[in-house]
């Protein structure tokens, strides 16, 4: 259990390092956003899983966590970064 958290913080840094090549609108929110965003729920979907009955030697459980951290990454950054700019829009209009 203790390698587990060090894995899903190393893959969050990794993601973050590589998120501003992935969204074309980073300069909206900023660098720490998508590591913050993929490692709580790289967590919270460790827990779900375990408490699913998943076991941390099977394969399953990590090809979730490692295709599901970087989806919800990119939606997520993407809807904060577009909300960010439409109220921005919204507020110069008037």
């Amino acid at each position: 259990m203790d390698y587990v958290f060090a894995v899903i913080v190393g893959y969050s840094v990794i993601l973050g390092l590589v998120a501003p090549y992935i969204n074309a609108k980073s300069e909206e929110y900023g660098w720490l956003l998508p590591p913050a965003i993929a490692l709580a729920t790289g967590s919270i979907l460790w827990v779900v899983l375990t408490w699913l009955g998943f076991k941390y030697e099977e394969a399953y459980i990590w090809a979730i966590i490692m295709v599901v951290m970087p989806l919800v990454m990119v939606l997520l950054s993407t809807r904060i970064a577009h909300a960010r700019i439409t109220k921005r829009e919204a507020k110069l209009r008037g």
